[in-house]
């Protein structure tokens, strides 16, 4: 039997977050598959053979309720229950700066012009969490073609909703709202980069950052902005919220590194939601060195944290 070839940092089905939709019919099948290319072997251990699965999977209903969503509170057991009922978007997302080709584009259409994908990552909090989630989206690089940067564009620069009516953290003085973020535009046209629309099959939840988010895997969670209501290309860094607040503790760059520890805990190990006691190895770049190390070549991943 012919196998379809995967790209290498795609995670096997059976290393996502237990949800019928992926355990179900298109799981099975193609473990069937894989069992028959691998003799006496079940098509969970066929999966493991092929694409290796060290992770323990954790279920939906803890990466929709274990959340950090400061814009309604800083407390994670009260996003999900504050953020019920709220609908966020659709909206235009306003794409501008240094670009060739401004955009406004339609939130609910983005699958419609650039074609829907389904992306199985590993997501690590710089809390030192982590959880592997079924995403689907568009790719990010697809949106920046699109708009053709100038070749003074250096970064991309990502700017949150906010709307303090149904956002009760935006009430808190200790941030500097809006939410933002910022990636050098060779990442942001990494093959990783993704911009989210749903989880599970499903379209985001607003506590997973509904209607669209940033989804950057090598790169601790915070990173990855719920909510985007504008992208912009700069020549320059873009000031980022957590950077803003705390430059000693989030750095700009934000890669998964287990031998920088934060300055409050230890970045060697994580844990995996569903699974508090036991601890497992924190991976450099959150496993997709194999992928992205060469974009940081000469950068000194300690000082450039």
């Amino acid at each position: 039997m012919k196998l379809l070839s995967k790209p290498s940092w795609q995670l096997p089905e059976s290393a996502v977050t237990e949800e019928q939709v992926f355990v179900s019919r298109r799981a099975l099948v193609k473990g069937l598959g894989l069992a028959l290319a691998w003799p006496g072997l079940s098509p969970m251990q066929a999966w493991a053979a092929k694409f290796g699965s060290e992770l323990t999977p954790s279920k939906e209903e803890l990466v929709t309720s274990y959340n950090n969503f400061y814009e309604f509170s800083t407390d994670k057991g009260e996003v999900r229950p504050l953020a019920q009922g709220v609908q966020l978007g659709p909206w235009e997302l306003e794409i501008g700066g240094l670009v060739e080709k401004p955009l406004r584009l339609d939130t609910q259409k983005l699958a419609q012009l650039f074609g829907e994908e389904e992306r199985i990552y590993r997501f690590r909090c710089v809390e030192a969490w982590a959880a592997v989630v079924p995403w689907r989206g568009v790719g990010l690089k697809k949106l920046v073609e699109m708009a053709r940067p100038l070749s003074g564009a250096k970064y991309v620069r990502f700017v949150a909703h906010m709307d303090p009516k149904v956002m009760p953290g935006l009430a808190s003085g200790h941030f500097p709202w809006p939410y933002s973020e910022g990636l050098r535009i060779d990442e942001a046209t990494h093959e990783l980069a993704f911009l989210a629309t749903g989880i599970y099959g499903k379209p985001l939840p607003t506590q997973n950052g509904a209607p669209v988010r940033l989804v950057v895997p090598w790169k601790y969670g915070f990173k990855s902005i719920k909510s985007i209501r504008s992208i912009e290309f700069t020549a320059t860094q873009p000031r980022t919220l957590w950077n803003d607040v705390g430059p000693a503790e989030y750095g700009f760059y934000a890669n998964v590194n287990p031998e920088v520890d934060h300055p409050r805990w230890s970045q060697a190990t994580e844990k995996l939601l569903g699974s508090w006691v036991q601890r497992q190895p924190t991976r450099l770049f959150n496993g997709y060195g194999e992928q992205v190390a060469s974009l940081y070549q000469g950068l000194d991943l300690k000082r450039n944290y």
